[in-house]
Parts: structure tokens; sequence; C-alpha cells
């Protein structure tokens, strides 16, 4: 997955992001996705095309089921973006403990 903007287009929404918790827990068929859902199946098979067009799951043919599971690479990427910011996060705070104890021993 080379698009970060599909990726977090595909989890702004919650019934994705949904779909994606239950498929950490394992491989599911679009009628066990469906299942907690107050929506039709298609509109499910809508959801999981997106995430499918987003790279963050994939799905295979066995027989007339099409189980989806989570796309590893795609969750790594998303995982060594967020890891940057982290990182710069803990820089700015590292600074920022400075400059505080630098104040504090000037008092």
């Amino acid at each position: 997955m080379s698009n970060l903007d599909a990726a977090f287009s595909a989890l702004a929404d919650p019934t994705r992001r949904a779909i994606l918790a239950r498929l950490a827990l394992g491989e599911a068929t679009v009628m066990e996705l469906a299942e907690p859902f107050e929506m039709t199946q298609p509109a499910i098979s809508r959801h999981i095309k997106v995430l499918e067009g987003a790279g963050l799951i994939l799905r295979r043919v066995e027989g007339t089921k099409r189980p989806c599971r989570l796309a590893p690479a795609a969750v790594a990427e998303i995982d060594q973006w967020l890891g940057m910011l982290r990182h710069a996060l803990s820089a700015n705070y590292n600074r920022l403990d400075d400059v505080l104890a630098e104040m504090k021993t000037q008092e």
C-alpha cells in the first residue's frame, strides 16, 4: 500500500474501523462481518470494497465465499508512519523538558 491518504480515508468511517477490528481477531466472510451491523449485506460489501481498495484488507475466493483478512503490509506501513510522528513528538517533549529544567535552574 503506497497511498496513506486512501487508508486514512477508509479509516475515517466507524463501520470500516469496526470491520478491521473484527478482522484483527481472524479471517471472516462478508456475512460474518455483516452480523453485528444493522445494514444490508450489499452495504457491508461496499465498505469492504473501500477497505480492499485502500489496501487494508485482502480477499480470496473459496468456493462461493470470499473470506477477508487484514493486509499486514498495510498495517505495518501505517504503523511506520505513526512511528515517525511518535518519534517527532517525543523529541519535542524532550526539548520542552530541557527548557523547563533550564528555567528551573535559573530561578
